[in-house]
């Protein structure tokens, strides 16, 4: 793989680069950490940054997952023996995926002193309102913000010096809490990185949601059966002329079409035959002109989670 290839991968289905002129000197020796809170299920919103963290690793980028232990308990998630359950069944469920990648618990490395030093120091630095304002996309029930959803952005901006990175990949509703850490990164000698932002998978159930395993019916597991996945694709929200806000695409563009080379969606003749895309704008472009009608988009878009999630699910098990 040359050069450019790499750092099409790299790139690819990215919604912002910070740092994206560091890419290719971080190359050589590169290594890219994401970070979950291990709550509920693996749904396909984390699906998006794991088959990123397959890019990175196919572009020769060492791989680091962070299960967030302390992070999901300070953002009340869930008690220590819930949360310490959810860790064992993360773990295995990425062992699943085909990531050759280092799995590193929160607290292994998290209980120093010089850790909370820093965390101190980030502290004497941030108002209360820029540390909800950091976590107004991540934080359960924000509007009754505690301290300890203020300290998670710190130990999260931390994180990305104790493991050691040049790369860090999250979803944009991260992006506040890591532009944080990069306008304090004089004050804990935080080291130069390249952000990685994926986009955001909507709900299920339409506008003004993400897909969340905290929201009944809005998201799709990765140990859903086909029948789970075909009853929940069939009730899902699918506007035409919604573009921005339509789950069936998004989980198209960022889950189907980076695992598979092409899309074939079959229709008897009286409906127009069938249907085959090269890429996700050819199926955007269909849909939106009405040639592709959204039940046949649902169905087919279906067909293929389960090709991807049938293997997960079969290790996983």
């Amino acid at each position: 793989m040359n050069i450019n290839e790499r750092l099409e991968l790299i790139k690819r289905n990215t919604a912002e680069i910070i740092g994206e002129e560091k890419i290719s000197s971080f190359m050589k020796n590169g290594v890219v950490y994401c970070g979950y809170e291990c709550s509920g299920e693996i749904h396909l919103g984390h699906l998006v940054t794991i088959l990123k963290l397959l890019d990175l690793q196919k572009a020769g980028i060492k791989v680091k997952i962070l299960l967030a232990d302390w992070h999901t308990w300070l953002n009340k998630k869930g008690d220590w023996k819930f949360v310490n359950n959810q860790l064992k069944s993360w773990e295995k469920g990425f062992k699943s995926m085909g990531l050759d990648a280092e799995i590193i618990k929160g607290t292994s490395f998290q209980r120093t002193s010089e850790y909370f030093e820093d965390i101190l120091k980030l502290a004497l630095k941030t108002t209360v309102n820029r540390g909800v304002r950091s976590m107004q996309q991540v934080a359960r029930d924000i509007d009754d913000a505690k301290i300890s959803q203020i300290i998670y952005p710190l130990m999260q901006i931390e994180d990305v010096k104790k493991l050691g990175v040049n790369f860090v990949l999250g979803g944009s509703d991260q992006r506040k809490i890591y532009m944080l850490g990069t306008e304090l990164a004089k004050e804990i000698n935080l080291q130069d990185a390249v952000y990685l932002f994926t986009p955001l998978i909507p709900g299920l159930k339409g506008p003004g949601s993400k897909m969340s395993s905290s929201i009944a019916d809005s998201f799709i597991s990765i140990r859903d059966n086909k029948e789970d996945i075909n009853k929940k694709m069939n009730k899902s929200y699918c506007a035409v002329g919604d573009i921005e806000n339509n789950p069936i695409l998004a989980i198209a563009k960022l889950v189907v079409f980076p695992k598979f080379e092409k899309v074939e969606i079959s229709r008897p003749k009286k409906y127009g035959g069938n249907l085959k895309f090269k890429n996700y704008k050819e199926l955007e472009k269909a849909f939106e002109s009405g040639k592709l009608h959204a039940l046949d988009l649902k169905n087919a878009i279906a067909d293929y989670l389960e090709k991807l999630i049938k293997p997960i699910r079969k290790k996983w098990k």
